[in-house]
């Protein structure tokens, strides 16, 4: 009887590990997902390297490189590196600091690499004892680290090549991910799972999780992480809470990641027993101090404070009669001692102030420049309203140039689709950042501003709010991943383009076959164009549904004014848009002279603009002829339409792609249909029932009911 029970397992064991095998990716190991390499020249190359890696010094960076280069070895080679502890024990492969590679570097060579500054790097040939060997140096040891990220790139990629030199630095200092983490792992604005950051079980139980997350950052340059929301809970500043952040510190440090906090303005009286938060009380400003020194004796290289105050119910220095400016200085003189920076939050607008949010941040913080602490930066959003499918850049780009100004993009996709549809953000950044907004130069655009070097800004930031969650493929939709990933190599060059990111991402992602990284390269550069059609084309914005955010709600009516959709698209029997220009509320008067005169005329405006700065009659010929109203009902039809295109295209791949990832993308695009679809009909019935006139008879005819659509309600959507 023995005989056959063997075979049954011998026969359940290879069919499970048959089972097992076939797993699809489900993209856990996003763009750090190293494949086998191909018989070839560059295997060859990449086995004779690692046969011999040598380090010119010992510290906690260089381990998690060796780390690093084990995981990538055993994957490509099925091999792992041989690390050596002398130099001349046939080491094949240097790497180190300038510092440590100065006896075998020329003078010009150690000046062309320190000029790349602390976090820049060098790789290529080195001649080092008589011989020419692959050496990756830079001015740190984290400099160290992105040049083996880079390098690991090139091999996954296969355009590694041996004898090519290569150097990078980034153009920004501060290249942060804000999340908007809450203490009981909820998510504001989080559509791929709960928190990472298990407070409960920290500090005893460190999830793996941290690890990876750090590798990813570092991978992409990102180099700094505020880890709460910025509508702060002041729990997280207490002794607790301390110890538990201790820990992630030390997990990120060497990889080069500095953790900040959010800071509760009334933390002094919420956690400190005090009256007042008044930034000009000597207890207050002593609370901060031994607040700030508390932490830093847990982490003895804490980033600093994010601060939102004075916002949307935030409390904030006007409780107190005190500006932004006497608030973030307050606090900023609490870090400076540390080193510690201070980033405050240009996102305000006022419960009482009746003016266009668009204008009020320039009020508040115009008359302010100057008077802002050396280690303060204000932190801008890439829009005057709210992270909409399309804005117009922030006025304040510009407008203040005596203080460190630095830029906030939305990573998660509030108001594109959540993590629900496919929307690529690169080519939205990029053309905020491309535009030339003529301040302090003629040829300033914000990219350039955001370099700081025609400021002479010392502290430059660009700052992305997270998309990521506990789901296991951290983003919730893989194409996420996308933009997570976009958003470092921005970070680090503000000049980066679209395409090149994109390709970058896609061979990391999905493989090298040139028609494969094609079609999926397309879909991408057209995605965010795409969801711009179907739901704010031509410059309308804010009118998706209210508190939850998820789909249209051009009706949305109720509470303060500028939290309803009308307020914003002004739509009546005459026609629709905001008027911005001098006979409306004036926002425009805050760009540069150059822009105004462009912008305030309807005819010469960019189109994706029109509606945000004009209030224009239904018949208002635009530039193909067609009537204005025949115009918004054109692109929320070409919306649909793209969409549907972007299906095709991805059915089509079928064959080429992991299962796993392939389906779980197609059933995500499915829905993504259906809700560019219910865009489209629901704005276009509500719109038409102000123009009074009918849709265009060569598009899809929008069906349903508006009163239906109205209905709808999502108690339970995500990240509320």
């Amino acid at each position: 009887m023995q005989k056959p029970i063997n075979l049954l397992l011998l026969f359940v064991s290879l069919w499970l590990g048959n089972c097992f095998s076939s797993f699809g990716n489900d993209g856990y190991n996003l763009w750090l997902d190293y494949q086998p390499l191909p018989n070839s020249t560059l295997q060859n190359d990449v086995s004779e390297l690692l046969s011999g890696v040598y380090f010119f010094g010992e510290n906690p960076t260089y381990e998690v490189i060796k780390k690093e280069l084990n995981r990538a070895a055993e994957s490509w080679i099925g091999n792992t590196p041989s690390f050596r502890q002398e130099r001349l024990q046939s080491a094949t492969f240097y790497l180190g600091t300038r510092q440590e590679f100065s006896q075998v570097l020329s003078l010009d060579q150690q000046a062309e690499i320190k000029a790349l500054g602390e976090d820049g790097f060098w790789t290529g040939p080195v001649e080092i004892d008589g011989k020419s060997y692959f050496s990756i140096i830079g001015n740190t040891p984290i400099g160290v680290l992105y040049g083996t990220f880079h390098w690991i790139k090139t091999v996954q990629s296969k355009t590694f090549n041996k004898n090519s030199i290569h150097s990078d630095s980034p153009k920004v200092k501060v290249r942060m991910l804000n999340h908007w983490d809450n203490l009981d792992r909820t998510v504001e604005r989080g559509y791929a799972g709960f928190s990472i950051w298990d407070w409960h079980r920290l500090p005893g139980y460190v999830d793996p999780r941290y690890i990876d997350y750090a590798r990813a950052n570092a991978s992409i340059g990102i180099n700094a992480v505020s880890l709460t929301n910025v509508n702060a809970n002041a729990l997280i500043l207490t002794t607790d809470f301390m110890k538990k952040v201790k820990v992630l510190a030390d997990i990120f440090r060497p990889y080069g990641i500095k953790v900040f906090l959010t800071a509760r303005f009334s933390a002094p009286i919420q956690i400190g027993g005090l009256e007042t938060a008044d930034p000009l009380n000597d207890q207050v400003r002593d609370f901060w101090k031994e607040k700030t020194a508390e932490i830093y004796s847990y982490i003895p290289d804490f980033g600093g404070f994010l601060v939102k105050a004075n916002s949307e119910g935030q409390p904030g220095p006007h409780e107190y009669g005190r500006n932004h400016a006497e608030g973030a200085n307050m606090l900023a003189e609490a870090l400076a001692p540390h080193g510690g920076l201070l980033i405050w939050r240009a996102f305000v607008y006022s419960f009482q102030e009746d003016q266009d949010r668009h204008k009020q941040a320039n009020f508040e913080f115009e008359p302010l420049d100057g008077k802002f602490r050396d280690n303060v930066i204000i932190q801008i959003k890439n829009g005057a309203i709210d992270f909409q499918p399309r804005e117009p850049f922030h006025p304040l780009f510009g407008a203040i140039n005596q203080t460190n100004v630095g830029m906030e993009f939305q990573i998660t996709q509030e108001y594109l689709g959540q993590a629900t549809q496919l929307v690529f953000l690169a080519p939205m950044w990029e053309e905020v950042l491309q535009t030339n907004i003529y301040r302090p130069k003629p040829s300033t655009t914000v990219a350039s501003l955001l370099e700081g070097t025609e400021t002479n800004q010392d502290l430059t930031l660009m700052a992305g709010v997270s998309n990521i969650g506990t789901d296991r493929n951290w983003t919730g939709h893989l194409f996420g991943q996308a933009n997570w990933y976009a958003f470092g190599k921005l970070a680090w060059n503000p000049d980066a383009n679209s395409a090149d990111i994109a390709e970058e991402w896609i061979k990391l992602t999905f493989g090298q076959k040139p028609m494969v990284v094609s079609k999926i390269e397309e879909m991408m550069l057209d995605s965010h164009e795409a969801a711009v059609d179907y739901m704010t084309p031509l410059g309308l914005h804010h009118i998706m549904g209210r508190s939850h955010h998820y789909g249209p709600g051009p009706w949305v009516m109720g509470g303060r004014a500028d939290w309803t959709a009308p307020y914003y698209h002004q739509a009546d029997s005459l026609g629709i848009g905001f008027d911005r220009t001098s006979t409306g509320s004036d926002a425009l008067s805050q760009y540069a002279q150059e822009i105004q005169e462009v912008w305030s005329n309807p005819n010469e405006i960019p189109e994706k603009y029109l509606l945000w700065f004009h209030h224009l009659p239904w018949d208002f010929k635009l530039k193909d002829g067609h009537t204005l109203w025949e115009g918004i009902a054109y692109h929320y039809d070409r919306g649909v339409k793209e969409v549907r295109a972007m299906q095709q295209t991805w059915d089509s791949l079928k064959p080429e792609l992991d299962p796993e990832e392939f389906e779980h993308v197609r059933q995500l695009l499915n829905i993504q249909e259906e809700e560019a679809e219910w865009w489209r009909n629901a704005c276009l019935l509500y719109f038409q029932t102000f123009s009074k006139r009918p849709f265009p008879s060569d598009i899809e005819q929008p069906e349903g009911d508006l009163e239906y659509y109205k209905s709808l309600m999502f108690p339970n959507a995500p990240g509320i």
